[in-house]
């Protein structure tokens, strides 16, 4: 605060007004005031304590007549903070309740017509009513002595107020000696305390709080308080500003010292260690056996090298570019060791089931066999969760003696990733690919890409862009990465990719990679798994021996039955695992040497079976029909309730329902009225009923145009009143003439109903050659229904109902 003041104790100067010529309104005579009554002049973002002298610049022409009104009369004036500064037009509520009467010390007119005084701060004033009838505001006020008699609490505040000054000032850089010797000098606890306020850069309204504090005691402990926070700034602002010159000087220091080293070890013929560390790169370069144009960058940059000093930071950046070229495998590769036979039983070993993967597998490894100079192409295993497409991977580089490397798609949104940082930023590297192939050693290693559909675009680009030319067959063989700026081989990798779901990969990335689909497991299918690769694994896991503990086979499939409802294996590990960690509870605390688990076993162990069968409790009513759905963790069963209530014929969808599933809905209710008569339905029915579809469960969207024959049917039982069989679910398009149209997912969805204990599954006609996909022992245990058109989901699912004429128009 840059305010000119006086010593408090001084008194009060009387006023002198030095003006030039007033204008026409100051030679009027002073206006007369009540005695208890004075001029205001609101000011916008100044205090004014009791003791100070500020200048003030006077902009409202009711605070001009004020000033030249109190100047003329020799009268003091109240300086009064507003509360808003933006305020023009001024109420009682727009101003503080306390200010300060002050002398105006000089008034001054500019050349350009502003208006300044210079005022001294003499006491406090609350306002008690603004006086009407004046052209300036006037109010009247009581006013505030501070205290004359100090007690020793005021006393020991006045010293603590001059204690922190001086911390302050010793603090504060190129500080007046004059006023260290004014604090010093001041004996009154009020008015240092007001002293200290008006110079501290505070805010206005933290100023405004120490006016409005008119006990002494806690006034003085109020700017005590503000002294103590600029203590502390000031203190941590010193040890900042010193730390930084030390480390600057301590940079000088190093690098004047390395130079005086340098010359040291030239003149006593040391400097030989920097050329012999040159010579060893080059010859490292020689026998990295890059390519020509990789040798030949490596080799200009191994030139620069010679003339950077070893202290600069870029001596480094470029060394450890050298070092990634130099270790890079460009002609390191592990041998292919291709056996067939050997590879189908390291196939079977690792996995069961999964037939038409392993031979697409045994396919690629026998033309890899007899075209080991063919381009390899990019796999892509898509599927569910836990049905091991990860170790599928595995299982391939160990059966051709490939070295193996796994990158994490998931959550990758950044283009640089896959392809680097370019070598101008400080700390940057080669992109992920370049990195895993250069933890392998090999540039044919089997490099498995792991959760592509999870690739996200930000701001920083497209990783899903920049794996076009990874796995681009035609382009991978010259593959730049921004680090390496040299193009590098990636046409022996063996690229693997998984994926849970395919729609949200990009179409152009899709289409480089040949998909091979991993649906669920069937029940038998997870019981072989768990009994061959599970229960060794947990037991081993859980630190127990088979002789220890043995689980039944009709225990391992009450835990598939009861306590999972998945495509994959995971949870079923899990819950095996919680079974031996239960047995190695009772073993390690001596109470069993061997346990035994059976399925009676389980609820004790596992609680109450989580998954039972809802067919039986939604079926035997009218207006329900078990659909199939397809979902990116497998198959489900999806339940489609209808009913109807009297009303105006709406039509009420319920269960969160994308857009393509409720047009579903609209279609078959279109459908079901074209055909209402053949069924012995009344028209009129639907005009004088609302017709409410919903599909638990209500917290999971749904969408998909496949539930359309389960919509119809559910209608159709619904308005005939005739139930659905129980063991019978659907799946299917319809269109407006009533034709079956084909859907996707159909394994998936015919192992959830077999889970489900459906017995019979109607299906699009155009879908018969999806049944091949699905295992031999699972077709056994089903009946198939296709369906060309609606007419034959009737006659299986409403076998009571009238016959519909085969043909007849809707």
């Amino acid at each position: 605060m840059q305010n000119e003041f006086r010593d408090p104790q001084q008194g009060p100067e009387r006023p002198s007004v030095q003006a030039e010529a007033p204008s026409s309104p100051s030679q009027a005579a002073p206006l007369a005031l009540p005695s208890d009554a004075i001029a205001l002049i609101p000011v916008r973002n100044l205090v004014l304590f009791p003791g100070l002298v500020a200048p003030i610049s006077v902009g409202r022409e009711s605070s001009v007549r004020a000033a030249q009104d109190a100047a003329r009369a020799n009268r003091q004036v109240g300086i009064i903070l507003q509360r808003d500064p933006e305020t023009e037009d001024l109420q009682r509520g727009d101003l503080h309740e306390v200010g300060t009467v002050a002398n105006i010390v000089r008034y001054m007119t500019g050349s350009e017509g502003s208006h300044h005084v210079i005022c001294q701060g003499v006491q406090r004033f609350r306002i008690i009513e603004l006086l009407t009838g004046y052209p300036f505001m006037v109010a009247r006020v009581q006013r505030f002595e501070d205290p004359a008699v100090a007690t020793s609490e005021i006393e020991a505040r006045l010293l603590q107020l001059k204690t922190r000054a001086q911390e302050i000032l010793q603090l504060l850089p190129q500080v007046p000696a004059e006023l260290g010797a004014t604090l010093q000098n001041m004996n009154s606890a009020p008015a240092l305390a007001d002293f200290i306020a008006g110079l501290m850069e505070l805010k206005p309204d933290e100023k405004q709080g120490v006016l409005d504090t008119l006990d002494v005691i806690a006034r003085a402990d109020k700017v005590l308080s503000f002294m103590s926070h600029q203590i502390e700034v000031l203190r941590i602002s010193r040890d900042v500003d010193q730390q930084t010159k030390a480390r600057f000087e301590d940079r000088q220091r190093e690098v004047m010292l390395r130079e005086q080293l340098k010359t040291i070890q030239q003149q006593l013929g040391e400097g030989e260690g920097s050329g012999a560390e040159l010579a060893e790169l080059a010859e490292r370069i020689a026998r990295a056996g890059m390519s020509e144009e990789a040798e030949k960058q490596a080799r200009k940059e191994l030139k620069r090298l010679e003339s950077i000093p070893e202290a600069s930071s870029e001596y480094s950046m470029v060394r450890t570019y050298l070092d990634w070229l130099i270790e890079l495998p460009w002609s390191a590769a592990t041998e292919d060791r291709i056996d067939i036979a050997e590879a189908r039983r390291i196939l079977d070993e690792d996995h069961y089931g999964l037939d038409k993967i392993k031979r697409r597998i045994l396919e690629y490894l026998a033309v890899r066999k007899l075209n080991p100079s063919g381009k390899s192409p990019v796999l892509c295993f898509a599927g569910p969760p836990g049905v091991g497409k990860t170790s599928l991977g595995q299982s391939i580089a160990k059966a051709t003696g490939r070295k193996f490397v796994r990158l994490s798609m998931g959550g990758v949104h950044d283009e640089a990733e896959i392809r680097g940082h370019r070598r101008t930023y400080v700390g940057a590297l080669p992109g992920n690919v370049i990195q895993a192939i250069h933890k392998a050693g090999s540039n044919n290693c089997v490099m498995m890409l792991d959760e592509v559909d999870k690739l996200g675009a930000s701001a920083h680009g497209d990783p899903a862009a920049a794996l076009l030319e990874v796995l681009d067959p035609e382009q991978h063989d010259t593959f730049r990465d921004n680090y390496l700026g040299v193009p590098f081989d990636l046409s022996k990798v063996l690229f693997i990719a998984t994926a849970n779901v395919l729609d949200s990969i990009p179409g152009p990335l899709r289409d480089r990679m040949e998909v091979i689909s991993l649906p669920g497991y069937t029940e038998e299918e997870k019981a072989q798994i768990a009994r061959r690769y599970l229960v060794p694994r947990q037991l081993e896991a859980n630190g127990l021996s088979a002789e220890q503990c043995e689980i039944s086979d009709a225990a391992i499939h009450e835990v598939i039955a009861g306590y999972t409802r998945e495509a994959g294996v995971r949870n079923l590990e899990r819950e095996i695992g919680s079974v031996f960690r239960h047995a190695a509870m009772s073993v390690a605390e001596g109470t069993a040497q061997h346990v035994s688990v059976d399925a009676a076993d389980l609820e004790a162990i596992l609680g109450g079976r989580r998954f039972e069968s809802e067919i039986a409790m939604r079926a035997g009513l009218p207006g329900v029909a078990t659909g199939l759905a397809w979902t990116p963790v497998g198959g489900d069963i999806l339940f489609i309730e209808a009913s109807r209530t009297p009303g105006s014929g709406r039509l009420i969808l319920t269960g969160q329902l994308g857009e393509v599933m409720r047009e579903s809905v609209q279609a078959a209710l279109t459908l079901l009225k074209g055909r209402a008569e053949s069924l012995g339905i009344d028209p009129a029915q639907f005009e004088r009923h609302d017709i409410h579809v919903h599909v638990p469960a209500g917290a999971i969207p749904k969408d998909g145009p496949s539930a359309g024959v389960a919509m119809f049917v559910a209608l159709a039982s619904l308005m005939t009143g005739k139930p659905v069989p129980a063991s019978l679910a659907m799946t299917g398009e319809i269109s407006l003439r009533g034709l079956v149209l084909p859907v996707g997912g159909i394994k998936e969805k015919v192992l959830a109903a077999l889970r489900a204990g459906i017995k019979t599954v109607m299906l699009p006609a155009r879908n018969r050659k999806d049944i091949d996909d699905i295992p031999e022992a699972s077709r056994k245990q089903l009946e198939f229904v296709l369906l060309e058109q609606i007419e034959d989901a009737l006659r299986v699912a409403l076998p009571d109902a009238q016959a519909v004429r085969a043909g007849q128009a809707p």
